[in-house]
């Protein structure tokens, strides 16, 4: 039932970036309108993230990761990119981490890692993104994923512009 919770509240944060998004009027600036309405999405998938599931159970998921990925203050690459901040940023889009094609192919259409991005790429990274370089098979319990995503999210700011 958490999962489901948790879904819908990603849906209602991607609602708003359509909304936010066409809300803006098409003659100023293209970037500073995407970062007014990401800095209201980022919050709004955060929110999502944290009410979906348990941070503290997601730490223990988390201990899976480790061994590719940090996460918190100091942070840095590994074999996977550092995972601060990850919950509302852009996919591919850690600066100095070499990204597989398929990674980066998602950074070129704009995809963020909102709840469901996560979620999909948790159960089954290869399925999200087939020429992904992360040799973990994934998380089959969606609790598991939805703890996780929620541990993460208390790694991202809410940037409210």
């Amino acid at each position: 039932m958490k999962l489901a919770t948790y879904i819908a509240a990603g849906a209602i944060a991607l609602a708003s970036t359509a909304v936010l998004a066409g809300s803006h009027g098409g003659g100023s600036d293209e970037s500073t309108e995407m970062e007014e309405s990401m800095g209201m999405d980022n919050a709004m998938i955060i929110e999502a993230a944290l009410a979906g599931g348990d941070a503290a159970a997601g730490e223990k998921v988390f201990k899976k990761c480790k061994a590719c990925h940090q996460i918190g203050d100091g942070a840095k690459n590994r074999t996977g990119p550092a995972l601060t901040g990850v919950v509302g940023r852009a996919i591919g889009a850690v600066e100095g981490f070499k990204y597989s094609k398929g990674m980066l192919a998602h950074y070129e259409a704009g995809d963020i890692w909102t709840v469901e991005n996560l979620d999909a790429f948790l159960t089954k990274p290869k399925d999200f993104t087939p020429k992904t370089k992360m040799s973990f098979a994934g998380l089959k319990d969606a609790e598991d994923r939805a703890n996780l995503i929620a541990y993460l999210a208390t790694f991202s700011e809410m940037e409210m512009n």
